[in-house]
């Protein structure tokens, strides 16, 4: 048994959502780090030009909406000009919304549950061609979805529509991969607690209180989302399918305290 390239992508092709920037910029990161081509995309074309500058010309920007299906379909159509195939798929593009109850909109709901949950089966569908000509027995493609722990336990928060997304995305993951992985595409999802982002300001802006109520006594930083999403997309994650892998500290699962934002 040979361990030294376990966690390699080498020759391997991915495409991160909401890679520009938080979580998905660490995950882009740490995938050329190991030797990937990494396409990274979201709304914003001077976010995702800047990303890619910075990760290296193994890193190309490849900006699209993808809050609807012909946004995601549109993503699938830009990627399929550039490669046959597609190793690695990380849906991580998402939004929050935090209203009280009275007041919470059906906009609030629609847009969090749209690019919440709605985008990840789509662009999936889009781009499952692709992700099908790279998989085999041997060497199967990857959809990591990326969760949250708020789709396992309740925060502090009024935020409805994202709670309910998380968890659905989570359950989601386990319907889509007993069916993609007859075509040797395994699909699983990270669930990620306490990492400084614009989503989670929390962690960004006071990481030294949230750290406290966190068992691992720290917030989340590029290594540890960097680490489990490597896993997942290398040979060394290969037989796991359909799972979610908590990524906080020990919040949810290691916890006697109080609950706070992930």
């Amino acid at each position: 048994m040979d361990t030294t390239t376990l966690f390699r992508l080498d020759g391997r092709v991915a495409l991160v959502t909401g890679g520009s920037r938080g979580i998905g910029r660490m995950i882009a990161a740490g995938f050329v780090a190991q030797g990937a081509k990494v396409y990274v995309s979201s709304r914003k074309a001077a976010a995702c030009a800047e990303t890619a500058e910075a990760l290296g010309p193994e890193c190309i920007a490849l900006p699209q909406d993808i809050s609807t299906v012909a946004g995601c379909k549109a993503l699938a159509a830009q990627l399929a000009e550039r490669e046959p195939a597609l190793d690695i798929l990380v849906n991580n593009a998402g939004a929050a919304w935090g209203v009280p109850f009275e007041e919470f909109p059906e906009a609030g709901w629609d847009k969090v549950m749209d690019l919440n949950v709605k985008s990840p089966f789509f662009l999936t569908q889009a781009i499952y061609p692709a992700l099908k000509a790279a998989g085999s027995a041997t060497r199967p493609a990857k959809v990591i979805n990326i969760t949250s722990i708020d789709g396992q336990r309740l925060n502090p928060w009024e935020t409805y529509s994202y709670h309910a997304s998380k968890s659905a995305l989570i359950y989601l993951t386990k319907r889509m991969a007993a069916r993609l992985v007859r075509d040797h595409v395994n699909v699983t999802s990270i669930a990620p607690g306490a990492f400084p982002s614009d989503m989670n300001k929390a962690a960004r802006d006071h990481g030294a209180i949230v750290a406290g109520r966190i068992p691992s006594g720290r917030i989340g930083v590029d290594e540890d989302m960097a680490g489990a999403a490597i896993y997942l997309a290398s040979r060394a994650g290969d037989y796991v399918v359909g799972e979610t892998i908590t990524v906080d500290g020990g919040l949810v699962h290691a916890s006697l305290g109080s609950s706070i934002d992930g």
